[in-house]
């Protein structure tokens, strides 16, 4: 295990010896009754609750590399599907951010990267053949409002998602915090 972990754990060792836990005390059930799909940036860990005056137990976080939808009938509608279904999430927000890396991915870079640290073209393959052409499923989305508004679509018209949730898009400023309407999501 590397140092980065073991101090982690360390960490929590002291966390949970302190009940320092105790502050974060709530239920599975978001009680603001939202869900919100946003980007793993880093800039947004903190900030994003914090510009929306959200506390611990307020809504389902699901993050991932741009806060966007690469599958219908993957882990993000997944996990919405269990947040409306089985712990009374009734809407949704798509948070995107100004400066996302992911709009600027260059596919064909990554695929590179990929094969210097070993991977075959093989395994590529294999991935071609059971889901799609790796180096445009790794290339960048472009605009971030029109990505946003992508994946408010997906959601809304998703036919296991009933038509009483509301969705909207959103985009922020990593820096400042502010959340806009991602155009006319």
């Amino acid at each position: 295990m590397n140092e980065r972990v073991k101090k982690m754990l360390q960490y929590n060792q002291v966390f949970v010896d302190n009940e320092l836990y105790l502050k974060y005390t709530t239920s599975k059930y978001p009680d603001r009754k939202i869900a919100i799909l946003s980007c793993m940036d880093t800039r947004m860990t903190e900030l994003l609750p914090a510009a929306l005056g959200l506390k611990n137990g307020d809504v389902k976080m699901i993050k991932n590399a741009g806060g966007q939808i690469s599958h219908p009938y993957g882990s993000v509608i997944f996990s919405l599907l269990v947040a409306i279904y089985e712990l009374g999430v009734d809407t949704v927000l798509v948070v995107g951010h100004d400066d996302c890396g992911g709009k600027a991915l260059n596919g064909k870079e990554i695929v590179e990267k990929m094969k210097a640290k070993g991977i075959t073209q093989e395994a590529l393959e294999e991935v071609e053949k059971n889901h799609r052409n790796p180096i445009e499923w790794l290339t960048g989305f472009g605009d971030v409002c029109q990505a946003v508004e992508n994946t408010a679509k997906i959601i809304k018209t998703h036919p296991l998602i009933h038509s009483g949730v509301e969705v909207y898009g959103f985009v922020m400023d990593p820096e400042t915090g502010e959340v806009r309407p991602a155009h006319h999501v």
